[in-house]
């Protein structure tokens, strides 16, 4: 006798940034078309932007509710995500969803979901999951290479011997980490420890945001050093919205009169930002490397800047016709798929990788804190899909680098070994569809099979 298929129930508790909401959410769709409901909690300020990301159709299945952070005098709720965020409050903000603790317990037992899907710095969701019988599962947003080599030495297991010589940090990018950790801990933020336990106390299995394809062996080296299945979810790249582009047409129609591959799109995510002496070098870079180019610029919030102020005298009119500037947001996946781009200057956080392996478009990596170094060695040295603009032992950017690396993958040989490369995996993903999630889909139900709640709604049928 055949059972009637239960709506599955998920909490999903991301942290606050939107590179690590977006694939959550992309999760979340696909697994409402599997007979999944989604509750994904953030804070309102990140509704207000994601909100807009989800159709009337899927939000009957997916429901994006709201968490509250602590009022702290620094952090107006205005400030409760990490996009723009000025980067002397990230770990106030770090310290606030912490405190939340309590809110997240209430949350699990009111609703009582049949499956929690976890972010990193949350060690205390799978704790309290376990007092409600309830599984909990570890979701990985950044790539299994990056982890893995971060994780390689939680026992204590020298970095040297780390297998895989293709993923490195630089001397001044480990000096920039160590810094940003020590701050953590000066903080009172435990976050090495609390990752650690988040990995640990994972349910089984932890999902990934990647595919076997890309990452095979660092997949296999995660789950030697877990004892535990890591499971791959797919790249998980937003679908393109057309109204995204209706709204930017003028950038759309600048980019019809360029020829194919002719012109580069900059753009460094949403919690990055030059210095002021790294946007008049970068600038003059993109001036001398004469390629055509679109480049997103972006500031703390709060901070009053003008991009006049901080560009080379007299810029706009040397790049006219070649160049634009726009502060703020672009149309990325809109911008990555046009004929015209020929490449991406991104500082490789893991999202952004994997848009621009999706449209086929060989990434220029200028990668500059936390997992970046680490995905831009994968892209560049293990997979062939790009070139890193190189910065001096102390990290500082030059302007002929940045000319000379933009040039090589847009106008000489090496750029169409790039594309040609980029384009194969591009090939790989459109033809792997949905197998990552139907194997994700098996995983959980198997998760929810274990539990005295799906025995409790068996009997009820019968």
């Amino acid at each position: 006798m055949e059972t009637r298929m239960k709506n599955i129930r998920i909490v999903m508790l991301p942290w606050l940034a939107h590179g690590h909401i977006c694939p959550f959410l992309e999760l979340a769709k696909a697994l409402s078309m599997r007979n999944f409901i989604t509750y994904l909690f953030t804070t309102p300020v990140n509704l207000t932007f994601f909100k807009q990301r989800l159709s009337v159709k899927e939000s009957i299945r997916i429901k994006l509710m709201e968490i509250q952070l602590p009022n702290l005098p620094q952090l107006p709720p205005h400030f409760h995500t990490t996009n723009g965020l000025p980067p002397h409050l990230m770990n106030t903000l770090k310290k606030a969803f912490l405190m939340s603790k309590p809110d997240f317990f209430t949350i699990l037992d009111t609703l009582k979901p049949d499956l929690i899907i976890y972010d990193f710095l949350q060690p205390c969701i799978p704790t309290m999951a376990a007092t409600l019988n309830i599984p909990a599962v570890l979701f990985l947003t950044p790539g299994a290479a990056s982890n893995s080599y971060h994780y390689h030495g939680r026992n204590n297991n020298p970095i040297s011997d780390y297998p895989f010589r293709e993923i490195f940090f630089r001397d001044h990018e480990h000096r920039k980490n160590k810094e940003i950790f020590d701050s953590l801990e000066n903080d009172g933020i435990d976050e090495k420890n609390g990752v650690t336990r988040c990995f640990e106390r994972s349910h089984d299995i932890v999902l990934i945001k990647t595919f076997k394809e890309l990452e095979g062996k660092y997949i296999d080296y995660l789950s030697v050093l877990f004892k535990k299945k890591f499971v791959p979810v797919g790249p998980l790249v937003r679908e393109i919205d057309q109204e995204d582009g209706e709204q930017h047409c003028e950038i759309i129609e600048w980019l019809n009169e360029k020829e194919k591959c002719s012109t580069i799109f900059v753009s460094f995510g949403s919690e990055c930002f030059l210095s002021n002496e790294e946007i008049e070098e970068f600038a003059l870079g993109l001036e001398l490397s004469m390629v055509n180019f679109i480049w997103v610029v972006r500031f703390p919030m709060g901070e009053k800047k003008n991009i006049l102020e901080v560009l080379p005298k007299g810029y706009f009119e040397r790049v006219e016709n070649r160049g634009i500037v726009i502060e703020g947001w672009a149309p990325q996946g809109r911008i990555l798929e046009h004929s015209s781009i020929g490449g991406f200057v991104s500082h490789c956080g893991w999202s952004s990788v994997m848009e621009s392996l999706n449209y086929g478009v060989p990434i220029i990596a200028m990668p500059m804190q936390h997992d970046q170094p680490l995905n831009a060695r994968l892209v560049v040295n293990e997979v062939g899909v790009g070139m890193e603009i190189h910065r001096d032992e102390e990290g500082n950017l030059g302007k002929e680098e940045v000319a000379r690396v933009v040039r090589e993958v847009v106008l000489e040989k090496s750029g169409e070994i790039l594309r040609e490369k980029v384009n194969e995996f591009s090939e790989i993903m459109r033809e792997n569809g949905e197998n990552d999630i139907d194997e994700v889909v098996e995983e959980l139900h198997k998760l929810y099979k274990k539990t005295l709640r799906h025995n409790y709604y068996l009997g009820k049928l019968f």
